[in-house]
């Protein structure tokens, strides 16, 4: 299997042409109205030091036929040597899980540009939303054991991504950089790239680890999100707001300056981000560690 590590405006540069790694995924566009003003630069230097080589899309919610004509056109010069891939996820996207059609006018769209079907990027949760593209597009799926497993060990771990077969790529760290293990060779990830391919993967995936992860407790509170239990320390990127609940409507406690070590002893992933639960003396306080694809902050 390959090692892949995907990156944004936002993500270290020296990121695209990380150590160890065989492919660097760029974002590279949303909606109709953002280019990534890195994409190029980071494009141009992990093909300079012979990574293989991919771009996504961001779904911003809007027409789906203009999003993958606009995808087209700000990455066109890629098509042939970058494996495309569409990203769909419930930050600033308002058709998610709403719009079960939106992913696959859009992968019909830029197949009928390109003759190259798009991968599609989903948490493991939402699968259900790009179902109708199973037939025809490779699945990037994300699904974490744990939001501080900083290493390049895959965990030992079974989950549903039916009505997929198997995986193409699994995103399996978002933490200090979003860790991808890539379910096909040098060769397969290349023909990915070119028109008329069927988007699936050729080889099963494997999943091993010399250390099993305990099991981790979980559980879904009063507003219906689910849980999970992990001690950890989140270092915060930037001024990041500490609240009373899980949600971005919640009373503020403080605003955490940046480089505000943050204890926690649980996360959980719903409205478009990843929540981390604060122990206090009278109660809990709840801070966003990660905005969609996009950490704000670290784990020590």
């Amino acid at each position: 299997m390959l090692k892949m590590v995907d990156v944004y405006s936002g993500s270290p540069r020296i990121f695209a042409t990380q150590a160890g790694t065989d492919i660097t995924m760029v974002k590279a566009t949303q909606g109709t109205y953002y280019v990534n003003p890195e994409c190029d630069k980071d494009y141009q230097a992990a093909k300079k030091v012979g990574k293989l080589l991919g771009v996504y899309h961001y779904a911003g919610g809007g027409d789906p036929v203009a999003e993958a004509d606009y995808f087209y056109k700000q990455t066109k010069n890629y098509v042939g040597e970058a494996v495309p891939a569409l990203d769909w996820e419930e930050y600033q996207n308002p058709e998610f899980g709403k719009n079960l059609n939106w992913c696959r006018k859009f992968v019909d769209r830029y197949h009928e540009l390109t003759g190259v079907w798009c991968l599609i990027y989903v948490q493991q949760s939402a699968i259900n939303q790009v179902a109708n593209c199973a037939k025809d597009c490779g699945l990037w799926v994300a699904w974490y054991a744990t939001m501080d497993w900083n290493s390049w060990t895959l965990p030992n771990v079974k989950f549903s991504i039916a009505p997929w077969a198997t995986y193409t790529i699994w995103q399996f760290t978002g933490g200090d950089m979003d860790r991808n293990v890539v379910n096909t060779d040098k060769a397969g990830w290349q023909k990915l790239a070119k028109p008329n391919v069927d988007g699936k993967p050729v080889s099963q995936p494997v999943t091993a680890e010399t250390k099993p992860r305990p099991e981790v407790k979980k559980w879904t509170d009063d507003l219906g999100d689910v849980w999970y239990s992990e001690k950890g320390t989140f270092v915060t990127g930037g001024a990041i707001n500490l609240r009373y609940g899980a949600r971005t409507s919640s009373k503020i406690i403080a605003q955490l300056p940046a480089n505000t070590e943050v204890k926690y002893d649980a996360y959980s992933r719903h409205g478009g981000y990843v929540w981390i639960r604060q122990p206090r003396s009278t109660g809990y306080g709840y801070l966003v560690c990660r905005a969609g694809n996009e950490p704000w902050g670290t784990f020590k």
